[in-house]
């Protein structure tokens, strides 16, 4: 029901522009409503604690159902008119900050539609079920359970503060801070207002939709594109980071943070490799542009964000495979960013190096540290069983949309975009989806849920065993 309530800000945005949009909203929100009264009042009398198997399928099927319901504006729009299967994909897209799009001529749609997709960035990268835990334990309901499940972090017993309905609220102000900061600075460089204010909830939830084709090409912007990679960093970092640098004023415990540091080494190796092969091959006329040019979209892969400010098309051909590896490590746990997370990639590190030494020192006992925590054999395994669970996933999406018609190179293209939530393809994967199938459409909708769920909390409802107790 309370989702209902977001359908209401593109009313204003249409009455603002004189747009006649405003009884597709209308609608939407009533027929949101209704449905969610319908759920809601045969289990009104009902008060206990979620259990972590109940959190799992509360989860998928709420965020089915937000999937389901968030794209009534698109489908009963007639301006432009989306069919349902596109509608779904535009809203699953945007709900899980993917950012790949099935709509084209965005300078021609409606602010109204413009906004609502934006606006699903911003709830999608708050978290819809983090938003929710400040309002469950008003209804009588925990909301632990639903944070485990939601939370993309091997880590998930951590909160910033004792009780979970304050951590839910200090992620969300911390996530609002953040987007109003960005969008004054977008504004302050440059962007009309609406844009800035558009940009800067795809720029923090890392999600990528533009209201224009060409994205951060159209601005043409130096300054725009270093604001946009600075508050993309900022996206992709652990959001207690955050909480930890307005509590204590400090910023030293960025650096001092194992993933953190790895994070901002990695992204910033990656940028040299590329900006330097951009300079060895003479792709642009300067060193200033390629510098640019190569910072923002290394960034926008590394964060998982998706945003384009050059044809990287005419790059040589290495450096848009290594931008795909990227884009699917992703960000750091407890961010906005998708793909495996860094954490993953460094515990896994310390993991093989620990094998090795065993080989050289069979006898040697050797502890797994994470900064001065031990980490638990519980989440070493559950770091290797998500690793190889994401390639099994992985190789059997790829086999599926390669038999629904899809080449090689477009079929990983799209894939890895839709599972780390990128949402910006290379190679023959167009810049809109729009000109696939529907079968292929629903393939990567699934993909952009799994990614944005971390596939264990879809999984878990497909094992026998969760249904036999």
């Amino acid at each position: 029901m309370p989702y209902s309530a977001t359908m209401l800000p593109p009313i204003l945005v249409a009455w603002w522009y004189h747009e006649n949009t405003i009884l597709y909203f209308l609608f939407s929100t009533l027929s949101t409503l209704l449905l969610g009264i319908a759920l809601w009042f045969p289990f009104r009398t009902q008060q206990r604690e979620i259990q972590a198997r109940e959190a799992f399928l509360i989860v998928t099927l709420l965020w089915i159902a937000l999937s389901l319901t968030g794209a009534f504006p698109f489908t009963f729009s007639e301006n432009p008119h989306i069919p349902f299967i596109d509608a779904i994909f535009e809203t699953i897209s945007g709900l899980t900050t993917t950012g790949a799009t099935v709509l084209a001529g965005l300078e021609h749609i409606p602010r109204s539609i413009l906004y609502y997709r934006q606006q699903l960035h911003f709830i999608g990268g708050g978290g819809i079920i983090v938003l929710s835990i400040a309002i469950l334990p008003m209804l009588g309901i925990g909301g632990m359970q639903l944070f485990r499940a939601e939370i993309a972090s091997p880590f998930k017993e951590d909160k910033l503060t004792p009780r979970i309905t304050q951590t839910a609220k200090t992620l969300w102000f911390i996530y609002l801070g953040l987007v109003i900061i960005c969008a004054l600075c977008y504004w302050g460089a440059g962007m009309n207002l609406f844009d800035a204010i558009g940009y800067s909830f795809s720029t923090i939830s890392t999600g990528g939709f533009g209201n224009q084709d060409e994205n951060f090409q159209f601005f043409n912007s130096p300054l725009l594109e270093s604001i946009a990679i600075i508050f993309m960093l900022l996206g992709a970092m652990n959001f207690s980071l955050h909480f930890s640098a307005i509590r204590r004023k400090s910023l030293r415990h960025y650096w001092l943070d194992p993933e953190c540091k790895m994070f901002l080494i990695f992204w910033f190796s990656v940028a040299l490799l590329v900006g330097g092969t951009l300079l060895y091959y003479h792709v642009y006329s300067s060193t200033e542009t390629t510098l640019t040019k190569t910072f923002f979209q290394v960034t926008t892969f590394f964060t998982t964000t998706g945003f384009s400010s050059t044809d990287y098309s005419n790059w040589p051909t290495f450096v848009p495979m290594l931008l795909m590896f990227v884009c699917l490590v992703g960000g750091c746990a407890g961010s906005t960013a998708g793909g495996i997370k860094i954490i993953r990639l460094l515990i896994m590190r310390k993991q093989g190096t620990r094998e090795i030494r065993r080989l050289i020192h069979p006898n040697g006992h050797y502890v797994i540290k994470l900064g001065n925590s031990r980490l638990q054999d519980r989440t070493l395994d559950s770091i290797l069983g998500f690793f190889c669970i994401f390639v099994a996933i992985f190789i059997f999406l790829l086999l599926l949309l390669m038999g629904l018609g899809l080449d090689v190179l477009t079929a990983f293209s799209s894939l890895s975009a839709a599972i780390s939530n990128t949402g910006i393809g290379l190679w023959n994967t167009p810049d809109s989806f729009k000109s696939f199938s529907d079968p292929i459409k629903i393939v990567i909708s699934i993909a952009m849920l799994a990614g944005r769920l971390e596939l264990f909390t879809l999984l878990v409802l497909l094992t026998p065993i969760y249904w036999k107790y």
